[in-house]
């Protein structure tokens, strides 16, 4: 026993000493509040942030599905407007509790779930961080395999000594691993110092996009016949088509509007995080699908079908002994991409993978170990399988968006009209019976039957988006799953805390921590002697008024 307590120790991360088990159950150094000196994000940085997480391969063909399904350029890109805007309020919505008390997503949720039950929530964004990490890297591994195609033809031709059971070929998995071993030092940084890199990409990204576009115009004399391509759809079906495809972006990005309070925590002021993220995030959006429509609608005109796939439009340059400049050119652009889809991967998987397994396991995780964690699990789980099936992805990301989109609206409700933006910091690391997020044995049981209730509604229209035969009804409620999820969750939850009403609940919106006038009542072991500057917090929210 004397071994294996040693080995325990040897693993665990640094924490105070003699703190007993529940204790160490539910934090640790990096779930505390951040402290103030880590609070460094700016509102630039945040700027830096969504350009990092939006230049990314994925949302350069999103439109692709859209214009398939039979829509014009413009009302594809309406669309995107649509999607990312109407997302916008949710992400500022959430993040402000994070910017405002400097906690992280983990601690946000204990509010609405519970202390324990925060952990079934933490667990879903666990999950998904770690799904995506395999996805985002083996897509960035296409832009490796370009960038060594413009240095070194001959990797095109590389002997293939991989079963086919595998899945891949060597080629694709050594460019597969290369991204994957180049992304691992960023994953050291910590969260406060991590937004340097971030720093890079607004100034990479638009100079690479708008040389790729200009070079695609050029080689085609002209933008190409999809701008000119009419709507092949009318009426109801027009209607949906873009109702569909605005949903499709909101789930592309709900996983981040829920766990918004991760880097929000970061902010040097609750402004920083507000109005950045307030205009970024669709701005950028709308810049990135716009220039890929053009690109795509060139590619065209160049070689008679539309390529959507910024690297296989690379690829082709590289087609028939290109010329030095164009090695170049594609190397420049295609390495811009690869250094993107990093930014893309620490910025929406890698830290929130970091934040929510440091609250399943604060014992033995910290934010760093978790980031590696994300990406032993996206390197084991073979993400190019479960690529080859797109339906099949797609239709999963779709059932993800009614977990999270429930999970949202508890929180909103609970921040904006149950509690009104009172906060108890000291009761989120407390276990002892009668604290405000302790509940019933550590567990919300109203948060459960209203997020319940957000996915029970979406259930019918999920089996028939799976190929089952359901009412149209049911298929339109799936449609709008994210408001459907969010809308009833919320409603569900608002109606049981008037019916139970919860310790805490206010009649006026005051952004406050009331622990600073409860500390001596509500502090728990461990927790009294915790380095929070209660009043940085209360003046910091004061001067935003």
């Amino acid at each position: 026993m004397g071994l294996i307590n040693r080995i325990i120790q040897s693993i665990e991360v640094t924490h105070e000493p003699n703190l007993t088990l529940t204790e160490q159950l539910i934090t640790n150094d990096d779930l505390l509040p951040v402290e103030p000196e880590k609070r460094t994000w700016r509102g630039y940085n945040y700027v830096a942030f969504w350009m990092a997480d939006m230049f990314n391969i994925n949302m350069w063909v999103i439109v692709s599905s859209m214009i398939q399904l039979g829509m014009s350029w413009w009302q594809a890109w309406i669309c995107v407007w649509l999607g990312y805007g109407i997302a916008t309020p949710f992400l500022v919505l959430n993040a402000r509790p994070g910017a405002v008390f400097h906690v992280t997503f983990p601690i946000v949720n204990r509010t609405s779930f519970g202390m324990f039950g925060s952990l079934w929530c933490v667990f879903n964004r666990a999950a998904m961080a770690c799904i995506w990490y395999g996805v985002q890297a083996s897509i960035g591994g296409s832009c490796v395999l370009v960038m060594l195609r413009a240095m070194w033809p001959s990797i095109n031709d590389l002997t293939n000594s991989m079963p086919a059971s595998s899945g891949t070929d060597t080629r694709d998995y050594l460019c597969f691993f290369l991204f994957w071993l180049i992304s691992l030092p960023v994953i050291w940084f910590p969260v406060h110092k991590v937004r340097h890199f971030f720093l890079a990409i607004p100034i990479l990204m638009p100079i690479a996009s708008i040389t790729f576009l200009i070079w695609c115009i050029v080689k085609a004399h002209g933008i190409g016949p999809i701008i000119h391509q009419p709507s092949k759809l009318h009426g109801s079906k027009l209607g949906w088509a873009m109702v569909v495809s605005s949903m499709s972006c909101i789930a592309n990005k709900v996983t981040l509007v829920t766990n918004a309070p991760d880097f929000a925590s970061r902010a040097h002021t609750p402004s920083a995080a507000l109005y950045p993220q307030l205009f970024t995030f669709p701005l950028t959006a709308s810049f990135v699908c716009l220039i890929g429509i053009l690109v795509s609608s060139s590619s065209q005109a160049i070689y008679g079908t539309a390529i959507w796939s910024p690297m296989q439009l690379l690829g082709n340059f590289l087609n028939d002994n290109p010329s030095n400049a164009t090695r170049f050119g594609v190397w420049f652009i295609s390495a811009s991409f690869m250094i993107a889809q990093i930014g893309t991967n620490i910025s929406a998987n890698s830290v929130s993978a970091g934040c929510d397994l440091t609250a399943l396991f604060p014992r033995f995780i910290n934010f760093r170990r978790g980031g590696y964690i994300a990406a032993t699990v996206g390197l084991a789980m073979c993400p190019w399988n479960i690529m080859k099936n797109s339906n099949e992805f797609t239709s999963y990301l779709s059932a993800y968006t009614v977990f999270m989109s429930s999970i949202a609206g508890v929180m909103v409700t609970e921040y904006y009209v149950i509690r009104k933006g009172h906060y108890n910091v000291k009761d989120l690391y407390n276990t002892e019976k009668g604290s405000w997020y302790w509940y019933t044995y550590g567990i919300n049981f109203r948060a459960y039957a209203a997020y319940i209730a957000g996915i029970l509604i979406n259930v019918v229209g999920f089996a028939g988006a799976t190929g089952r035969t359901v009412p149209l009804a049911a298929t339109r409620i799936y449609d709008l799953s994210f408001f459907t999820g969010f809308g009833v969750s919320a409603l569900v939850y608002w109606a049981l805390n008037l019916v139970f009403p919860v310790v805490g609940a206010a009649d006026k919106f005051e952004e406050i921590d009331v622990s600073e006038y409860e500390c001596e009542a509500k502090s728990s072991r461990g927790v009294e002697e915790m380095d929070i500057d209660m009043k940085d917090v209360g003046s910091e929210t004061a001067s935003e008024k």
